[in-house]
């Protein structure tokens, strides 16, 4: 039987109670399934975000969404702004919001990567 057939059925007073509770019921676990596929990962996504921003600290390594590597070198909690340091030349820096900054690199964490390197040669 189509829902457009239990909705008719419904309506003339053909059907219990028991099929517009199964009806609710079906859409209640649609409801359920969309949640625990697309919003709760979301959300996980969004914590883990801020809390990476939270733990920026100056001299960390970025990367931007634009696919920019550079150092930050000042943070702005207020305007919750950074002035990230691009390349070699000391010249290029650009103040962009913390929001652009898609992946964060400890000085420490770089270090030790960079010894387990020379100690594997």
């Amino acid at each position: 039987m189509s829902f457009g057939n239990m909705m008719a059925l419904e309506s003339t007073g053909a059907v219990s109670g028991t099929g517009s509770m199964m009806i609710i019921l079906v859409y209640v676990a649609i409801f359920a399934v969309l949640y625990f596929i697309m919003i709760r990962p979301q959300r996980k996504e969004q914590k883990q975000k801020a809390q990476l921003l939270s733990q920026l600290a100056v001299g960390d390594s970025v990367r931007t969404t634009g696919g920019f590597i550079g150092t930050v070198i000042d943070i702005d909690d207020e305007s919750s702004t950074v002035i990230v340091e691009f390349g070699n030349n000391k010249n290029c820096r650009i103040p962009m919001v913390k929001d652009a900054i898609v992946e964060v690199e400890k000085p420490e964490a770089a270090l030790k990567d960079s010894s387990k390197e020379e100690k594997s040669k």
